[in-house]
């Protein structure tokens, strides 16, 4: 048994580190066996097509960015600025330990196969769709949770994350096209710039509302005394 489990889990490996290092296209079966170790007649008695490994791949790796990233920054009791700011830091790191290995900045792993096959497997889509809802799903609870504590503006959530989901996405994939993950800890500030004016606006509003509620209590009070 454990030799069997170990097989599939290195035509899984594999697979993921193929894949992300070049496209789903590149890469066949039989490199994957080759890298592997493994025989194809192995290889299809864990998966019936590539099509299933890489859906097994994508949760794998899904499984692992959920755990090592989107909770790791985004939960807890931090200010919602100092979680999005972990989440690119965490975003960066990653980037940067692999072009050390191999020169490049892959990018988002589930960016790239929406990009490769977003239009011609449905199945494989649909899989990526769903990651990236869950990714919205984190951002849009640490929202609610900083609207709650009065750190943000009251706003549509759901917008809002998918905004800075997308964000997140397009700045990796300028990093990745450039081939600097230093452009996503640069890209980040700026979103950072933009909730902390959002934020300072939100404030002042509250202190104009405060002030404007204030006169209107001193004026109905002048009124009765009068």
């Amino acid at each position: 048994m454990r030799q069997t489990a170990d097989t599939k889990e290195r035509i899984l490996s594999s697979a993921l580190d193929l894949i992300y290092a070049r496209s789903y296209a590149a890469v066949g079966v039989q490199e994957i066996c080759e890298h592997a170790g493994v025989k194809k007649g192995s290889f299809y008695h864990f998966f019936p097509s590539k099509q299933a490994l890489t859906l097994a791949a994508l949760g794998r790796q899904w499984n692992d960015a959920r755990h090592r990233v989107w909770e790791a920054a985004l939960t807890g009791r931090r200010p919602f600025r100092q979680k999005l700011e972990r989440c690119f830091e965490l975003f960066h790191e990653h980037q940067c330990g692999a072009k050390a290995k191999t020169g490049r900045v892959p990018g988002c792993p589930f960016g790239n196969l929406a990009l490769e096959l977003g239009t011609q497997d449905e199945v494989i889509r649909r899989k990526v769709d769903e990651i990236l809802r869950e990714c919205t799903g984190y951002v849009e609870r640490a929202l609610c949770e900083a609207i709650a504590a009065g750190e943000l503006p009251d706003r549509d959530t759901v917008v809002a994350a998918e905004t800075i989901v997308a964000f997140m996405e397009g700045a990796m994939l300028m990093a990745k096209t450039r081939n600097d993950p230093k452009l996503i800890k640069d890209l980040s500030r700026g979103l950072l710039r933009l909730l902390q004016t959002s934020t300072a606006g939100a404030g002042k509003a509250r202190s104009r509302n405060g002030a404007t509620k204030g006169r209107v209590r001193i004026r109905a009070g002048a009124r009765l005394t009068g």
